[in-house]
């Protein structure tokens, strides 16, 4: 079985490398209530992952309500009409499996990794609670508290939470990706019972979710179950579309965190475009150059060679609507964050005004291309990268074509997409100053 997988993996490298797309079977179905399903067949060991993503996350919700899509993800674990709250759980692990859930700012994801004679079981369990989900005035009030409890562990009392939201407040000024995905503490509080209902109609309804199944099964003995249990789902009016757009940045923002900390800290964000615009491979393979490792620009630069910063790093946000270029970095206890902000201005101007070397260009391409080929190891991993570029992108069809478009990069696409977007009055930057913790009295 491990070396049906390695070969299988091999191959998959093999023509990667040769800048060619890849191809899997996968099958696409829809019900007549809106529903999408996406199949792939793997039978390279009896088991199967059970994803379902729900096309709504942060950016659906509005001033008053923010978090409420992160607060239904603790609610679906609630019990249902026919499941009582925690058994969903209790079962698939029963039955030797594993569960989560996570929601982004422009998705909510369910998965069940089960062997797959229990496939049956997660199509049940998954469509019960989207059916016939509690939503109660007794579970909205436990959740909202555990919900809170996590914005204090995650934010309010962590320095680099703090900082990471207060650097996406101060970019976007308009869009829905001002606020974070666990929502402000007082939307938390106000949320009522008819916000989560009218909220769980429209955006947990069929037309707006996609199912994706990949392992081992029977196509159509798959579909032909989600069909029985999803079947006789009511399809929704779609929520309200997102139609805010960030304005271009005309200036440099800077906003100072205060909190309890033991290093300085330096984030920056610059605005770029969304998940499907032709320069996002570019700035990929270009974070890669930056931020990938020890051999790259950054940590050599400040971590080897002048030793100011603790750990450094950056990416870029792959989304619905544009997203971020984002840097950080730890400055040593001794070292202010503005002397870290100006060695990493140093190594972004350096790479907008020279070509970066063949072998830079290559093993960038190499790492993203390893980083693909990774993702498709597992059932689970397959079955998410079928279901984000469905969702985010689109079209599951795109994941397929990275290989291609990863080769397709030249240096001169790295020097233009860092001179369009690595500027000054397109940055956004946000500093941690740390504060000691007062004495006791």
């Amino acid at each position: 079985m491990r070396l049906r997988l390695l070969l299988a993996l091999i191959f998959l490298l093999f023509n990667l490398t040769l800048g060619q797309s890849l191809q899997l079977d996968v099958k696409e179905h829809k019900l007549d209530n809106g529903l999408t399903i996406l199949t792939l067949e793997d039978h390279s060991a009896p088991i199967v992952s059970y994803q379902v993503w729900f096309k709504v996350g942060s950016r659906n919700e509005r001033p008053g309500i923010t978090g409420i899509s992160h607060l239904f993800e603790h609610m679906m674990f609630k019990g249902s009409k026919n499941i009582a709250p925690e058994e969903h759980a209790k079962l698939v692990q029963a039955n030797g499996g594993v569960l989560n859930a996570w929601t982004s700012n422009d998705n909510t994801t369910y998965y069940d990794n089960l062997p797959s004679d229990k496939l049956e079981l997660a199509i049940r369990l998954e469509a019960e609670r989207q059916f016939n989900l509690n939503i109660t005035a007794v579970n909205l009030a436990s959740e909202r508290e555990v919900v809170k409890e996590e914005r204090r562990l995650r934010t309010d009392n962590s320095p680099f939470g703090a900082v990471i939201e207060q650097l996406y407040a101060a970019a976007y000024t308009a869009h829905p990706y001002h606020w974070p995905v666990v929502g402000w503490m007082s939307d938390l509080d106000a949320i009522t019972l008819e916000d989560c209902q009218s909220y769980f109609k429209t955006h947990y309804a069929p037309n707006n979710a996609t199912v994706v199944i990949v392992g081992d099964f029977k196509t159509d003995q798959a579909v032909a179950l989600v069909k029985k249990y999803y079947g006789g789902m009511k399809s929704q009016p779609p929520g309200p579309s997102v139609k805010s757009v960030e304005p271009p940045q005309i200036g440099e923002r800077r906003v100072m965190v205060h909190k309890i900390a033991q290093t300085p800290m330096f984030f920056a964000g610059y605005h770029i475009p969304n998940i499907n615009h032709d320069d996002m491979i570019p700035l990929k393979v270009l974070a890669k150059i930056l931020f990938q490792g020890q051999s790259s620009r950054t940590y050599k630069s400040l971590i080897y060679d002048k030793q100011i910063a603790i750990n450094v790093g950056g990416g870029v946000d792959e989304q619905i609507d544009p997203g971020l270029f984002y840097v950080y970095a730890n400055a040593k206890p001794e070292v202010t964050a503005e002397q870290v902000e100006k060695e990493l201005y140093t190594e972004l101007d350096l790479i907008a005004a020279n070509a970066v070397s063949d072998r830079e260009l290559e093993k960038a391409k190499n790492q993203l291309e390893s980083e693909f080929v990774n993702g498709l190891q597992s059932v689970s991993s397959k079955a998410s990268q079928i279901g984000y570029s469905q969702t985010i992108a689109g079209d599951y069809r795109k994941f397929f074509n990275q290989g291609e478009q990863i080769q397709k990069v030249t240096k001169e696409d790295l020097l233009r997409v860092a001179k369009i977007y690595l500027t000054e009055k397109n940055r956004t930057v946000a500093i941690l100053v740390p504060e000691k913790p007062q004495a006791e009295s």
